[in-house]
């Protein structure tokens, strides 16, 4: 339904940079770098339940599950997602996503994405 729907972002995965120092010498890290996020609007659960455990496997901790009715989802296991908090950036241009996706089961006619929240500083 329409009314159940709430707006959140997503942001695909572009590519993975690698790091300077100082001088302009490669670390050997790599920092991870997304596309510009995107809003989406869908059916966002409010917390885990035992009854959505075992849509996507017993062993997959996992806090929230989003419904999308739409099987052209660009979504993929790879996104970040900004669900409690509008999209932001850090002073390094960084986004300071709150969620990620842990798995995703597809339908007929909807998609379901298991998402976790985390921590990024």
């Amino acid at each position: 339904m329409e009314r159940n729907k709430s707006v959140f972002y997503y942001a695909l995965f572009k590519e993975k940079v690698p790091c300077k120092d100082d001088e302009g010498n490669d670390t050997g890290e790599e920092r991870i770098v997304y596309e510009a996020p995107a809003p989406m609007r869908a059916n966002i659960s409010a917390a885990t339940g035992a009854s959505n455990i075992e849509q996507f496997g017993s062993d997959l901790k996992y806090d929230k599950v989003i419904v999308i009715d739409d099987n052209k989802c660009p979504i993929n296991e790879n996104s970040v997602l900004f669900v409690d908090a509008p999209p932001s950036q850090d002073e390094d241009g960084n986004f300071l996503f709150d969620y990620i996706v842990k798995k995703i089961a597809r339908s007929l006619n909807s998609i379901s994405i298991a998402i976790s929240k985390v921590e990024v500083s």
